[in-house]
């Protein structure tokens, strides 16, 4: 499931992680490394598959992402996230990244992506999602 690009103008979802750029976490040309982003991006998107699941997730896949726009120190950065999918044993949730800079109210999009995460017992082992 490749997300295709968009122009939303407004995040979908909801808002599970917001954080701010620092200068620890930029590349060698002085721009937010992509990594980073990824990890926030994960962390989001994992934090709400552990909900919906009732238990732990771990990831299995990251469906192609476009950085559109870069991310800037100083930016805060907000992951916005929506299940898409729930399977036996597995959860797809769309994450878009979205930075305001300046100390402006406006958003800005800066990349999404499709996670997959399958639920697992403690032993890691797969287990069913269970039904809302």
């Amino acid at each position: 499931m490749t997300e295709s690009i968009e122009t939303t103008t407004a995040p979908r979802g909801r808002l599970s992680i917001r954080t701010v750029a620092m200068p620890a976490d930029t590349n060698p040309h002085g721009a937010i490394f992509g990594g980073w982003v990824l990890a926030q991006m994960d962390l989001a998107g994992g934090t709400h598959a552990f909900h919906r699941a009732k238990g732990l997730v771990v990831t299995v896949a990251v469906d192609s992402m476009t950085f559109h726009e870069p991310v800037f120190v100083g930016d805060e950065v907000s992951c916005y996230t929506e299940i898409v999918r729930i399977g036996n044993s597995s959860i797809s949730v769309r994450v878009e990244a979205w930075v305001r800079r300046d100390n402006r109210d406006e958003q800005i999009k800066v990349t999404s992506a499709m996670f997959h995460f399958v639920a697992v017992n403690p032993d890691r082992s797969k287990r069913r999602v269970p039904a809302e």
